[in-house]
């Protein structure tokens, strides 16, 4: 081949290699190969998805702040279009940024990120602290490789300063308060990535045909050391889950242990337990205020409310020899009145007539499940079976009693009609099933699952909420998350059905927090 050719062959394949360019945009960079290398703390950037107006990263050494340009359709469902600032690291890490927008902004919910992600691919599995234009602020994630996106809200708006940290496989998201002291800011996910991954900053203008700008600043990547169990400080999470998106909102947050929410008739309230006390809190967030249950204060996570929202059913330590009773005081508060002679007896169930309660009571060594009436009287017991009967709860039918047992070797879920004949097992397989919920019309079911290895309900292990249709049986994942005893003891479903609350937990490092 002559000289000629050559140069003409070689233009023309440039002119077609600027033409490809043009037609496709700025397309993701799936591969640090070649892409460009971003200054401070990262090794690249690029575009992730398909985005029409290519993004840009731009490094002020002297103020140490990264100015991210991005474009993108969103950072959501199963494909992200966005561009990040990228290093690629091992083991667990924590990423801290100072995150603020420049400009009015055409959409409010354009994107600034904290992320962790699997890979450069659009549909990558990710975790991300994301602050929005208008404010809202959440923990974003996707658990798998073209899986829609979650999230849990933060009940914190606009913060300043934001931080993401993966331990192990748990991500969450940190918030500082006007002090600067850093908090976790609502619920953990657990999201398994393979090491190495990716962890950024990026900016998506949720409208592809906009470009947005926000400043990175004071940018700290670290390795965090994994956290000793005698060094830490135990966050509890007041969540409310959305059952059809599976999303989640954060309502309270305290660096101590609450359990067992109940969700009040009139769908504004929530009750929990908390050293011994009860304790009612808005829907919507805010302090949460003590109930007066008299002499009744040590009271445990065993607690509801009655159908028709006028009486509080406790059960509570304090009198005698310490062991659970159960009590009725009025939803306001008040004297306690006794409903069991006998203990240890906890609460789990109220008829939807208001009649009768359904508790565990442990009896001669063996716990099995009882009826007493409301008004008091005498228990009748409605399980003999060998092996622990817990959390029994009433369907909403009344014709019903849903409960767990390990009867078979193992926690499953069981019903039985309400005089305790027709027991029959609801849930099969090698994990743990505890504490069935039924929704207010009586058509799902949420339970507590615990892997096989775990022998009771303890506090502090990986568990999952899963939820059983009932009329096919189907079985789904509603969030998986650090918690146990005390995550989901009792009634929990708000009063239209379409959510129900839960507690989390988190071990925070001493070291970490509140820097």
């Amino acid at each position: 081949m002559d000289g000629k050719k050559i140069v003409w062959l070689t233009a023309l394949a440039g002119v077609l290699a600027l033409v490809c360019a043009a037609q496709n945009g700025a397309k993701a960079q799936h591969s640090p190969t070649g892409a460009p290398t971003a200054a401070g703390i990262f090794e690249g950037r690029g575009d992730i998805g398909t985005v029409l107006h290519a993004g840009s990263v731009e490094y002020d050494e002297a103020k140490r702040s990264y100015t991210i340009a991005g474009s993108g359709e969103n950072v959501w469902f199963g494909n992200d279009a966005f561009q990040f600032a990228w290093k690629k690291v091992s083991g667990d890490v924590t990423l801290t940024a100072d995150v603020s927008f420049l400009g009015k902004g055409v959409n409010e919910h354009r994107k600034a990120v904290l992320m962790i992600r699997q890979s450069l691919d659009a549909d990558s599995p990710y975790a991300d602290a994301a602050l929005h234009g208008n404010g809202l602020t959440s923990l974003q994630y996707r658990e798998e490789k073209g899986a829609a996106t979650h999230e849990i809200q933060a009940n914190i708006s606009a913060p300043a300063r934001l931080r993401i940290e993966k331990r192990g496989a748990y991500f969450s998201m940190w918030l500082a308060d006007a002090s600067g002291e850093f908090r976790p800011a609502g619920g953990s996910t657990r999201i398994a990535l393979k090491e190495p991954f990716y962890v950024g900053i990026g900016v998506c203008s949720h409208d592809k045909d906009v470009v947005e700008k926000a400043v990175f600043s004071n940018v700290d990547l670290k390795a965090a050391e994994p956290a000793a169990a005698a060094a830490t400080t135990l966050y509890s999470t007041l969540e409310i889950i959305t059952v059809a998106s599976t999303d989640r909102r954060a309502i309270y947050v305290a660096p101590e242990r609450f359990e067992a929410p109940n969700w009040m008739p009139d769908g504004k309230t929530l009750l929990l337990n908390r050293n011994g006390r009860i304790e009612k809190i808005p829907v919507t967030g805010g302090t949460p205020q003590i109930i007066d249950t008299g002499f009744a204060t040590r009271c445990n996570n065993d607690h509801g409310i009655s159908p028709d929202g006028t009486q509080l059913v406790i059960s509570d330590n304090s009198q005698e020899e310490h062991q659970s009773r159960v009590y009725i005081v009025p939803i306001g508060g008040g004297t306690p009145r006794r409903i069991t002679q006998k203990s240890p007896s906890y609460w789990h169930g109220w008829s939807p007539d208001g009649k009768t309660l359904a508790f565990v009571g442990e009896r001669n060594g063996d716990f099995d499940i009882y009826a007493i009436p409301a008004a008091g009287g005498e228990e009748t017991q409605l399980t003999i079976a060998k092996g622990l009967d817990d959390g029994p709860e009433y369907s909403p039918d009344g014709k019903y009693i849903y409960f767990n047992s390990e009867r078979t070797g193992h926690m499953q879920i069981w019903r039985m009609r309400a005089d305790g004949s027709e027991q029959e097992q609801i849930t099969f397989g090698e994990d743990n099933d505890w504490f069935p919920h039924l929704s207010p019309d009586g058509q799902q079911m949420v339970f507590v699952t615990f892997d096989p290895s775990v022998k009771g309900h303890p506090e502090n292990k990986d568990v999952m909420l899963r939820m059983m249709t009932l009329k096919d049986k189907k079985v789904t994942v509603l969030a998986k998350l650090f918690g146990g005893q005390g995550t989901m003891n009792v009634p929990s479903w708000s009063p239209d059905g379409k959510r129900f609350a839960f507690v989390s937990y988190q071990l925070v490092s001493k070291a970490n927090a509140g820097k």
